[in-house]
This record gives structure tokens, sequence and C-alpha cells, in this order.
């Protein structure tokens, strides 16, 4: 293989690995909660407040670490609000989703104005306000390894700390999932919630407990976009992550696994739009960005047109249980 044409790939995998690591995370959130039963359409919001709630809190003590805490809890406690509505109230969780992410955009835009006075960003992020690469060990001894050491050094080292945290929860997931009591009872709740309360266990409690973990695993991903992959907060920086995420879970029709692969998909190809944004191609010519930048939401749009085939989502989604008495 010509060696420009071996560096190129390389670049356009390690792209793609740092764009979908928010993407995963955001989607292994919906696969906790719709596998318990409640749609959450407000992905894209929780995304944006803990973008938000994490570069403010880090532009302001200079920690990270004190920033992904309030990335979490900030999106957690949206994820409650969410829970509020539609389990404790038995709203209509569509109608729920879509007024957080209303919400998240007005607040967040709001509040970045109204503390830093810059256009509704947060100050620009550096030192120990960021995350830092991370060198896997010997990264670089194994750099000179034709093939397999470049792939090693260039593509599996040198990211963010989330991005490893990412990748792993796609396996942790499915443990949870299928292998723990708890992933049994979450996703017995989501397909026969009246067999659940049969057996003696609360329906509202799985739930709660299933939207507790979409809002960590989202308040990962909101803070990721601010702190890791960018330096600061700007206004609606999740720019439609929450949704490419929901498509990729039902593209991968609720699982963690094939979930990772869909995300790890639209994140090569916002790789290649933007690696090849501008460049000249034999007999076609360049092709306007604008076309490459939109490569990812057609096939969003493609899949959720049913592109991927039948998708069959957990039975009791999306209804409210009502207890019999």
């Amino acid at each position: 293989m010509d060696l420009s044409l071996f560096n190129d790939l390389l670049q356009v995998l390690d792209a793609t690995l740092r764009i979908s690591a928010p993407l995963l995370l955001a989607a292994l959130a919906g696969v906790f909660s719709e596998r318990a039963g409640i749609f959450d359409i407000g992905l894209e919001g929780k995304l944006l407040v803990s973008a938000f709630a994490s570069a403010a809190v880090a532009a302001v003590t200079g920690s990270v670490w004190l920033g992904l805490g309030a990335g979490i809890l900030a999106s957690v406690a949206l994820a409650l609000v969410h829970g509020f509505a539609c389990i404790t109230h038995r709203g209509n969780q569509i109608v729920s989703g879509v007024a957080i992410n209303f919400i998240a955009s007005g607040i967040t835009a709001l509040l970045g104005q109204a503390w830093f006075s810059q256009g509704g960003r947060t100050p620009q992020l550096s030192g120990a306000a960021r995350f830092e690469d991370i060198t896997l060990p010997f990264a670089e001894a194994m750099a000179a390894v034709p093939v397999i050491g470049p792939i090693y050094a260039d593509v599996l080292s040198g990211h963010k700390l989330l991005v490893y945290v990412a990748f792993l929860a796609a396996p942790f997931t499915w443990w949870v999932l299928y292998r723990t009591r708890f992933g049994m009872r979450l996703r017995a709740v989501g397909e026969n919630p009246a067999a659940v309360d049969t057996a003696g266990i609360s329906v509202a409690w799985m739930r709660y407990r299933a939207v507790i973990c979409t809002g960590i695993l989202c308040g990962l991903a909101g803070a990721y976009l601010s702190t890791a992959q960018n330096a600061g907060f700007i206004r609606e920086m999740s720019a439609g992550k929450g949704y490419i995420a929901l498509a990729a879970m039902i593209f991968a029709k609720w699982r963690p696994i094939p979930t990772m692969f869909a995300c790890l998909l639209f994140g090569l190809l916002d790789a290649l739009a933007i690696r090849y944004q501008g460049f000249e191609f034999p007999l076609i010519g360049t092709i306007p960005s604008q076309a490459t930048q939109v490569l990812p939401y057609v096939l969003t749009v493609i899949l959720l047109a049913g592109f991927i085939g039948r998708a069959v989502a957990p039975k009791a989604g999306g209804v409210p249980y009502v207890k019999e008495r």
C-alpha cells in the first residue's frame, strides 16, 4: 500500500475514534433508558447541559475533574426531571424529551451570557481544566514496527481518557444488561412491567435507576465535548449528536455492541467528511464542503426511513405503567 495512503487511513481512523466517542456514550445512555421502557428523545439536551456545566465549572475552578462531576450532576438532574414527568406523572415521553431539548438550548445560552458575557460561550480552557492525551504503554517503542506499530501508536494511543471510557462502556453495558440481575430486571421492565410488578419488584424504581444511568452516560458525553474534544463551551455545540446517537441505537436494535459499531460508522463518515473537505477527486473535481458535511445526517435519515429493516422497540416502550389493583 502506498505510504501516503496508509498515513491518510491512519489519520481517518484516529479521527473516527475521537468523533465516535460522544455518540457512543449517548447511544448507550439511550439503550439503558429505552430498554427500561422510557423513550428518551432528550439525549441532545442532556449532552448540551452537561457540556455547559463541565466547561463552566472547569473554567471557574481550573479542575477538569470538578467540571466532569458538574456535567454528570447536571445531566442526571435533567434525566430525573424526565423520569419525574414520565414515570411518576405518566406524561408523554416524547413531549417531555422535546421540552428538555428546548430548555437545555435556552438555559445554556442564557446562563453562559449571564455568567461570562461572551455571547453564551465559556472562557477558553487550558492546562488542568482540560483532559490531556494519554499515551499507551510502549507506543513510542512500537511505532517503528511495520503496520501494527503505527496502528497502535497513531490510532489507538494518544486519545483523551473519555474516549477509552466510551469504548469500554460498550462491553460493560452488555455485561450489565445480559449478565447481571439488575440488567435482566431492567430488560424485563421494558418488555413486561406487569410481570415484574407481580414478582414484587418496583417498576418505578427500576425505571428511575435506568434514567439515572442514562444521565451519567450523557454527562460523560457532554463533558467530553467541552473539556476534551474542544476547549470550552459554545452555543449548540452538541450539533445534533443526541439525535444521531438515537439513530445509531435504533440501527443497532437496542443492543450495546452493535450500537458501538453503528457509532463507529457514523464517526467514520464524519471523519471522511472532515478529511476530504476541499479535496479534488479525479474526474469529479472538488466536492463542496457542505456536501461532505451533510453525509452523516443523510445516512441518519436513510436509516430512520427504514433501510435497516424492521427494528422492534421494547414492547412496553413509551407506555406509562399503571399498577393494577
